[in-house]
């Protein structure tokens, strides 16, 4: 009979969690996504100002600084990740994250515009109920300056990056290609 009530209460909560995870999302959204735009700015300007090895600070320093801003304003843990990433310090998305990117190159190699592939629920990590969310971002024509194919890149830039990034993997994407995902974890 517990096994049966158990079941029935699961059959029943789970429209709500949905609704909850739904909620979840629209609030996450919100209070992260306008770090997003606020980078892709500030390279754009970077780039005009100082040219693409100039702007090599933006990614390295401000974007993980209006990151870690966010974080601190929210409680949350919040990282910018990739497959290939630059930073692999900061950057190595862990197993979930590593099964939403490739869901999210799977999905847009099937057609899905890859500036709507997110990825929203609610998981356990060590017993505790944790709302994971995660955006991909895709590359786009501000990112292939550094990102593109690395033969294409100037060699100026190549030994810039080189030094501030030892271990790069994060060159060879084309426009539209996901590069990575903004990724947040909230505790419930």
């Amino acid at each position: 009979m517990n096994k049966l009530l158990a079941l029935l209460l699961t059959a029943l909560a789970g429209p709500a969690l949905a609704q909850d995870v739904a909620a979840l999302t629209v609030e996450t959204k919100k209070a992260v996504l306008p770090v997003v735009p606020k980078v892709v700015n500030a390279m754009q300007e970077a780039v005009a100002d100082k040219g693409v090895a100039g702007a090599i600070s933006v990614c390295k320093e401000q974007a993980p600084e209006l990151i870690r801003a966010k974080r601190q304003e929210t409680g949350w843990d919040i990282r910018r990740v990739s497959l290939k990433p630059r930073n692999a310090e900061r950057g190595t998305p862990d197993l979930w994250e590593v099964r939403q990117l490739a869901d999210f190159n799977v999905r847009a190699a099937l057609g899905e515009k890859p500036e709507t592939l997110e990825k929203s629920e609610v998981v356990s990590i060590d017993g505790k109920p944790v709302f994971r969310y995660m955006k991909a971002l895709p590359v786009g024509d501000v990112c292939l300056k550094c990102h593109g194919p690395a033969e294409s890149l100037d060699p100026a830039l190549k030994a810039k990056l080189a030094e501030s990034y030892p271990q790069d993997q994060a060159t060879g994407y084309a426009k539209g290609q996901i590069r990575g995902a903004l990724t947040v974890k909230r505790p419930l």
